[in-house]
């Protein structure tokens, strides 16, 4: 079986978010982790990995500096990683981003391919489904729970308050919640061996039938119209009343919002 998951190296928000003059995020200046939920897919893969005898590659775009994270997820267990990188690809949209992976993804083979549900910079959970579509593959997505039967993958998919439980053929697509599962930690060993190991760089010129009208900026139909970093509340209103009128005075308010 060979799997193929989808990372995203994102902005640890933690450490402030910086913006470039377009809008667009300064990803090169901030602190990065590897997105949560990718995390989680890459662990339902490397579980698959210890059952099966899976091979994984992990595959991201983005900056040269999201070599970090392929190196991350190949100390965990992943076997090889692919980062696509070039500048004609920068400021991309979920559906520039999903045609780029889609055209790196045609280059390789794969019985599964594994993306998180979304990314905790963007929050669309689109490229995805995005991916699934370009390449024309069954996709299964807020995955909680993955088994293998046979040539099929079975799915535990989160709906609301309750599970649907899925059944498709491979190859095909599952998008991962980070409540799928605890991924495992780097082991020292396995950083040692992935830090000399080596990564795949592929640019535009290795991408598979992707037009350039459909790529970075320029092919992005998402416009920024304005960006920040924090969103400043008010003061809000204070009263001072004694308890009788305060519950009279929050209730009148939940009345007025037609909370109640």
């Amino acid at each position: 079986m060979k799997i193929v998951v989808c990372v995203k190296q994102v902005p640890d928000t933690k450490g402030g978010v910086k913006f470039n003059p377009d809008g667009t995020l300064d990803r090169g200046a901030m602190l990065a982790i590897m997105n949560p939920d990718d995390k989680a897919g890459l662990e339902a893969a490397l579980r698959l990995k210890d059952e099966y005898g899976a091979e994984v590659t992990v595959l991201t775009m983005g900056l040269p500096k999201a070599e970090e994270v392929l190196r991350e997820a190949m100390a965990m267990g992943a076997d090889k990683g692919i980062l696509v990188t070039d500048r004609v690809l920068g400021g991309a949209d979920t559906w520039a981003t999903s045609t780029t992976l889609a055209g790196a993804l045609r280059n390789l083979e794969y019985d599964l391919i594994i993306t998180g549900r979304q990314a905790i910079d963007g929050d669309t959970a689109q490229v995805g489904p995005q991916i699934s579509e370009h390449l024309d593959l069954p996709v299964i997505s807020y995955a909680k729970d993955i088994k293998i039967e046979g040539d099929s993958v079975v799915v535990e998919r989160q709906y609301d308050d309750r599970y649907h439980i899925l059944k498709a053929k491979m190859p095909c697509l599952i998008t991962a919640l980070s409540e799928l599962n605890e991924p495992r930690y780097m082991t020292p060993g396995g950083i040692f061996d992935a830090y000399d190991a080596e990564i795949t760089v592929w640019g535009r010129k290795d991408l598979k039938d992707v037009d350039d009208a459909n790529l970075g900026l320029a092919g992005s139909p998402t416009k920024i119209a304005k960006a920040s970093d924090k969103v400043r509340k008010g003061a809000g209103e204070k009263v001072e009343l004694d308890a009788d009128e305060s519950v009279a005075y929050i209730m009148g308010k939940l009345k007025e919002k037609h909370v109640i």
